[in-house]
């Protein structure tokens, strides 16, 4: 009691000020920044390759076209659909990595990017002498990766043949202030397994080494929340861990010292 009478308003309204500038330096801000071991005028090595390769159950459009368009059309799919005749050039990558083309028949093409693929069809038109002047477009219609969690929901197309991790975050609208970006997610589909990448977006060695750092077709990336954002999701369980609960605890003591001193 002795104590508590000699503290003035002035000494309390001092410690409170202190205790919340403790606490607001005890928060996640320091997780928020992305890469925060750069230095300046850093240069980064970029990983090779990194573009979209056919996996099986994949699908991909082929078109081919010729100064001669009768002769090209053999090598398009074409179904009636009515009075009309629609050009459906998707094909699916079967177990086997392959695909199956008219005249040319089957094709390996697992592993393949966009461009190889066209390439290797270009070349077999060439080689048998089933056209002179091909040209070959081929495009990845359905390649998509998703995102979960503290960065939105939602399915995302790739804009691109290749696609870093920052970029696809950037897509999806970039993480909440809640979001935990030092153990971002990715789960990678494999050979019939799922493989767990974890990327520490805080450090720079996290992004740029990291095994998913290009993302590939069907990749679900999970942006987990924060302590603070959990503990704030439950009702009664952790809520006295949050520095909210401690600020307010703080706070009624203050107010309680005030009024005895008075």
């Amino acid at each position: 009691m002795k104590f508590i009478s000699v503290l003035t308003r002035n000494t309390l309204a001092g410690l409170l000020f202190a205790s919340m500038a403790l606490l607001s330096g005890c928060g996640p801000a320091k997780d928020i920044a992305y890469i925060q071991d750069l230095p300046p005028n850093a240069v980064l090595r970029l990983q090779e390759g990194g573009e979209l390769r056919l996996q099986p159950g994949d699908k991909l459009n082929i078109n081919v076209h010729s100064r001669d368009e009768e002769l090209a059309k053999i090598f398009n799919i074409s179904v009636n659909n009515g009075s009309q005749t629609q050009h459906v050039d998707i094909y699916t990558v079967d177990k086997n990595g392959k695909i199956d083309m008219p005249v040319l028949g089957q094709l390996s093409v697992e592993g393949l990017t966009r461009l190889e693929v066209a390439k290797l069809v270009k070349y077999r038109l060439l080689a048998g002498s089933l056209l002179r002047d091909p040209i070959v477009t081929v495009d990845f219609p359905d390649m998509a990766y998703y995102v979960i969690g503290e960065s939105g929901v939602g399915r995302h197309e790739f804009p691109s043949d290749k696609l870093n991790i920052m970029e696809a975050l950037s897509i999806s609208g970039d993480l909440a202030i809640s979001g935990k970006r030092t153990n971002v997610l990715v789960l990678r589909t494999e050979n019939g397994q799922q493989i767990a990448h974890r990327i520490d977006l805080t450090r720079a060695d996290g992004i740029y080494a990291s095994p998913a750092y290009y993302l590939k077709q069907n990749d679900m990336i999970y942006v987990e929340p924060s302590q603070v954002k959990a503990n704030q999701s439950t009702a009664n369980g952790n809520s006295f861990m949050t520095p909210a609960f401690w600020m307010s605890l703080f706070t009624f003591g203050v107010s309680v010292a005030v009024l005895i001193a008075k």
